[in-house]
């Protein structure tokens, strides 16, 4: 998103099987854009067409609304990300979420590459990129991740978990 004082804002980080563009519902608009950050595949589908659909088919309807509903509770759990945890905590629930995604489709949540920047992760996390790589030395020292250029393995998924504010991580 383009701040009114014309700032990049990063609000999001999408992965493979993500839907994009709910935003626009409201008003038809999009008010954001989508950038992507290695080889992508993107179907549009209209809206006219995705509410037609919708209103034919009842489980398209439920999984839309779960998915919008899912997109609310990502909105209010950074919310609460941002105004309520220091930044080693922002940093590790960042790392930690994205494990879980990754996880949810059938890749390792141990081992995975950022396909992002640390000034990318920065501006999602309201974050110096210094911030971001100082934590990132950090959590290595305390065994929590190793970290080698955009790679991360996580070595300890509990301490993560915790320092993220998930005391209870779920498997691997």
């Amino acid at each position: 998103t383009i701040t009114e004082e014309g700032d990049e804002q990063i609000t999001g980080f999408h992965l493979a099987g993500d839907l994009v563009g709910f935003d626009a519902i409201s008003n038809l608009q999009h008010p954001s854009f989508a950038q992507a950050l290695e080889t992508s595949m993107v179907c549009e589908i209209p809206f006219d067409t995705l509410d037609d659909l919708s209103g034919k088919m009842p489980n398209l309807r439920q999984q839309m609304m779960r998915l919008m509903s899912g997109e609310i509770k990502g909105d209010q759990d950074m919310i609460l990300l941002l105004s309520k945890k220091n930044a080693e905590e922002r940093l590790a629930a960042f790392i930690y979420n994205l494990s879980r995604r990754f996880a949810q489709r059938g890749f390792s949540p141990r081992e995975f590459r950022l396909t992002m920047t640390r000034g990318d992760i920065g501006n999602y996390l309201g974050l110096t990129v210094e911030t971001i790589s100082r934590l990132l030395g950090r959590f290595q020292k305390s065994d929590i991740l190793s970290v080698k250029g955009k790679y991360i393995t996580i070595e300890n998924t509990e301490a993560l978990a915790q320092l993220a504010g998930n005391p209870k991580p779920s498997c691997n």
